[in-house]
């Protein structure tokens, strides 16, 4: 069995075309995986930039805590501390271990015709605040020590935490 030429060349051709076609079916499927592939590696790209982006996110807010509470505890302590010192003021002052002096002077008094006086400026003791203006005195100085330790940590909480410089990318 002999084979014509043309048959060849026609079977050749056909051949050919074949081949031809898969390999461009081959060839659009590899282009279309790699298509898939990049856009796989960018949408991965994309959620790991938004992981880390949450990481540093999440890294400076556990920051800005840690200031607050560090920033709170400072003047929390500092607060009872000027509190115990006006408790410890006021027993000493009630128990009469301290005087709560007050500046003031004592004009000297004019002697009343006719009247005789043996009483003199030596015989005034030192100007003392009343009785009962001591508990309003010791409450003014808690809330000066308050009100001063609210300032105090207001100001520490914008220098560390309100302004702080921006994270760095």
């Amino acid at each position: 069995m002999t084979i014509s030429l043309t048959r060849l060349a026609l079977f050749l051709l056909l051949a050919s075309l074949a081949a031809y076609a898969l390999f461009d079916y081959v060839a659009d499927q590899r282009d279309d995986a790699r298509g898939e592939r990049d856009d796989a590696v960018l949408e991965l790209g994309t959620v790991t930039t938004e992981r880390d982006g949450l990481r540093e996110a999440a890294r400076i807010s556990g920051e800005l805590l840690a200031a607050r509470d560090a920033n709170d505890l400072k003047h929390t302590l500092e607060l009872n501390d000027a509190l115990d010192h006006n408790k410890s003021l006021q027993r000493d002052v009630a128990a009469r271990d301290k005087r709560l002096l007050i500046k003031a002077s004592c004009p000297t008094a004019s002697p009343v015709l006719g009247a005789t006086s043996t009483g003199s400026l030596a015989d005034a003791g030192s100007a003392e605040l009343a009785a009962d203006a001591r508990s309003d005195y010791f409450t003014l100085r808690n809330q000066l020590a308050l009100t001063r330790q609210m300032v105090l940590g207001l100001q520490d909480y914008i220098r560390t935490v309100v302004q702080r410089p921006p994270a760095k990318p």
